[in-house]
């Protein structure tokens, strides 16, 4: 039986997740190579509940009633000398990885599906709550993870807790865990600052960052920009759209802005790209204007696709997260959250991926 995940062998694939503590004693070096690599006892463990969540597990008991059910195909691609773990193994094994270790080893094995596939393309950063993995007496503080969303791969590149809730600290911090060499980051208003844009320039990547008034001097500049510089029609993208009742209409422009970027300290900032949209519902129109901040020129109708194709992260990642693997119903016990997410984020991104095939599910 062998798995593939855009090129690269499942199995093979897990010894870039072994993230345990460096003073665990399972941690053992390979004759040939100085890196640490994980005991094929941890691998085992991991790789059950790995299967076991694509199947639809919520937990370490889902996990461990998979492994039972599930025996028979699991001894053929692993040698299970003692049998399948207990629930309370599975729960351990959550309990003492590293978060920030096991993200990064997640990355360092998505690199190598990204790399299989051509590279990273479009990179959508977005956060969510987990709203109901929160610490007692701390509901209104749930856990959240940041998640680096391959848009075009529609697989997940990253993934990091925000500790504190730190969503843009944490959303710098796993920008360096990805290869940006030749692809376009995307994020919201809220990751438009100058530490994001230089972060992305320095790694080789560029940018199309939505801007808003969380940068209010950018933005009144880019705003006198855009009104003083009237585009012609042929330079205009426009699309139109009929759905569900809804009509939407979307024209976008983009304009050079030189010494805009010197101005404010965005580091590459080469042009604002400008997208108004237009929506009727039941008869009521409705219009808004969002701009956006380039640090490379492009076409009206390149910026059209980078902007949509940046909330696929929301049917591709978030809408799985919470309708397939119930994330939001965690509770409050579900200390493990960050390391699960990181899982299920994983899972989503085979279920969605460019390969996928609708299969059903193993585990009832």
């Amino acid at each position: 039986m062998a798995c593939q995940v855009t090129g690269c062998g499942f199995l093979r694939g897990f010894h870039y997740l072994g993230a345990l503590d460096g003073n665990d004693p399972d941690c053992v070096r390979s004759s040939r190579s100085t890196r640490p690599e994980r005991s094929p006892r941890f691998l085992r463990v991991l790789f059950i509940a790995f299967a076991a969540m694509l199947c639809g597990a919520k937990n370490c008991s889902d996990i461990w009633r998979f492994g039972q059910e599930k025996e028979a195909m699991l001894r053929q691609v692993l040698a299970l000398a003692h049998g399948i773990p207990s629930h309370d193994t599975f729960s351990t094994l959550f309990r003492k990885l590293v978060p920030t270790a096991f993200a990064e080893a997640f990355a360092g094995f998505m690199r190598h599906v990204a790399s299989a596939a051509g590279g990273a393309g479009q990179i959508a950063l977005d956060g969510k709550s987990m709203r109901g993995a929160f610490e007692k007496g701390r509901q209104f503080a749930p856990r959240m993870m940041v998640s680096a969303w391959g848009a075009q791969l529609r697989m997940t590149l990253a993934a990091l807790p925000a500790q504190s809730g730190n969503e843009t600290k944490a959303a710098i911090e796993l920008l360096r865990l990805i290869d940006l060499r030749g692809a376009v980051v995307t994020a919201d208003a809220l990751h438009c600052s100058a530490q994001m844009a230089e972060e992305i320039t320095r790694r080789g990547g560029s940018y199309v960052l939505a801007l808003k008034g969380n940068q209010k001097l950018l933005l009144a500049d880019a705003e006198r920009l855009m009104a003083g510089r009237p585009t012609p029609k042929a330079a205009l993208a426009v699309t139109e759209e009929v759905s569900h009742g809804r009509l939407e209409r979307r024209a976008a422009r983009v304009v050079r802005a030189p010494g805009l970027g010197r101005k404010h300290g965005f580091a590459g900032l080469a042009a604002i790209g400008e997208v108004k949209r237009t929506r009727v519902i039941d008869g009521k129109r409705q219009e808004e204007c969002c701009l956006y901040v380039l640090s490379r020129p492009m076409s009206a109708n390149d910026l059209l696709a980078v902007v949509r194709r940046h909330w696929d992260v929301e049917n591709g990642l978030h809408w799985q997260l919470d309708v397939i693997f119930r994330e939001d119903t965690a509770g409050p016990e579900r200390i493990t959250a960050p390391k699960t997410s990181l899982c299920c984020g994983a899972s989503a991104s085979i279920l969605s991926g460019p390969t996928a095939k609708r299969t059903p599910c193993l585990a009832k």
